[in-house]
């Protein structure tokens, strides 16, 4: 309708621990965008799918929050 649902994969670097995958998933869904972000603390990668998603909004909301986007 307004929009077609997309996915971004993010890589994002410096979390170490539950907490920091949780922070990260918090703070991209707080985004209007964002339908659902789901955080994988080993692979260092936030997966998120939502529409008209802007990749550089995403990563600034993560830098953010504290960690890195590569």
């Amino acid at each position: 309708m307004f929009g077609k649902q997309e996915t971004i994969t993010l890589h994002v670097e410096g979390m170490s621990c539950g907490h920091c995958s949780a922070r990260v998933k918090n703070a991209l869904e707080e985004l209007k965008s964002v339908k659902r972000a789901e955080v994988d603390l080993e692979k260092k990668e936030a997966v998120v799918t939502g529409k008209n998603l802007d990749a550089a909004e995403l990563k600034n909301v993560v830098e953010e929050a504290g960690y890195q986007v590569i």
